[in-house]
């Protein structure tokens, strides 16, 4: 169920590649396109000596980098679509790929912050799924918060794909919305510092087994001159098992055979352990067809716009005035 290097495409399934993208030192406009001249020329070798296959993943920040000095700067902005998303589209095009890429994007309200992005890209060259982080990692990130939600779109080999970037994947609830909407296959993208390696591989996995779904994660690898990024592509059954683990080697790829029919024969036919399914049918032998009603407090909470922590008032950092960013906002004084 794993992967020893294939190069053909698996019968029921696809053969996916996760690349360990070097950690871009960018300081120009310049800089980000060489990085985007990069990753293309990256597309057309990886599908050269693996030729079956479908698709690519590259993490966050191999765009633009992490450079929080320029972050919020006009030029380092992108729109989507816009001239570097069509760059990626015919790159996709003509590798015959499905892509995700990561995209600083410019905020259609210029009087916000950007959004941190994450596009898919299939065979045709056509943007088929457009993801917004829903939960930027604070205290350090500027980024404004999604308000796409977390959509699902088709993938290849019966796959049904779904997106998050970095922190996300450490929110278990931004998982089991994409398993419940129908996600088979959650990918993670990330541009973590090793500060938090062992975290994100064990969330990796305990996404994978809540929701019986494969989840593929892949982080930056190397040196910026500030911090080391891990690398650590990551495939994980739905089981929780990890069929593939990348190193800390900048410009890895770690390439792996998933099989979504696999995961839906899972939720189908699973009595014991169907977590997602439980979930909403609680006690389903002690209480034929299970109890909907939920009484878990956060939830309902959380629904009502109510959400606050018993420790709420102890919480010391709750703006980002550490990292020099100003506080401002309709939340800044709670």
């Amino acid at each position: 169920m794993g992967s020893i290097g294939s190069m053909t495409k698996p019968e029921l399934g696809f053969l996916v590649a996760a690349v360990q993208y070097p950690v871009p030192v960018v300081n120009s406009r310049a800089d980000i396109d060489k990085q985007i001249d990069n990753i293309v020329r990256i597309i057309h070798h990886t599908k050269a000596g693996y030729p079956g296959l479908e698709l690519i993943i590259f993490p966050e920040y191999s765009t633009q980098g992490l450079n929080t000095e320029k972050w919020l700067t006009e030029e380092f902005l992108i729109d989507v679509p816009g001239k570097e998303t069509d760059i990626y589209a015919q790159a996709c095009k003509e590798a015959g790929v499905y892509g995700v890429f990561s995209i600083i994007e410019r905020n259609p309200d210029p009087t916000k912050n950007p959004f941190d992005t994450a596009i898919i890209i299939n065979p045709e060259g056509e943007i088929i799924l457009k993801y917004r982080k829903l939960f930027p990692w604070t205290p350090i990130e500027p980024w404004s918060p999604g308000d796409l939600g977390m959509p699902v779109c088709e993938g290849p080999g019966g796959s049904k794909l779904a997106v998050c970037i970095c922190h996300d994947g450490m929110i278990p609830e931004v998982a089991r919305e994409a398993a419940y909407k129908g996600a088979n296959v959650f990918i993670r993208i990330s541009g973590y510092s090793t500060q938090v390696q062992d975290q994100w591989i064990l969330t990796n996995r305990s996404n994978a087994w809540h929701n019986l779904m494969y989840t593929v994660s892949v982080n930056c690898a190397g040196y910026d001159g500030t911090f080391y990024y891990f690398g650590e592509g990551q495939i994980c059954n739905f089981d929780g098992t990890v069929l593939q683990q990348g190193t800390r080697s900048p410009g890895e790829i770690v390439t792996g055979e998933i099989y979504p029919v696999l995961a839906d024969g899972a939720r189908r036919t699973w009595g014991l352990e169907n977590n997602i399914y439980n979930l909403g049918n609680r006690a389903y032998v002690g209480d034929p067809g299970g109890d909907h009603e939920t009484e878990l407090t956060y939830i309902h909470d959380l629904a009502n716009g109510k959400y606050k922590l018993p420790w709420d008032k102890d919480i010391k950092i709750k703006d980002g005035s550490i990292y020099g960013y100003p506080v401002k906002g309709k939340h800044y004084d709670k």
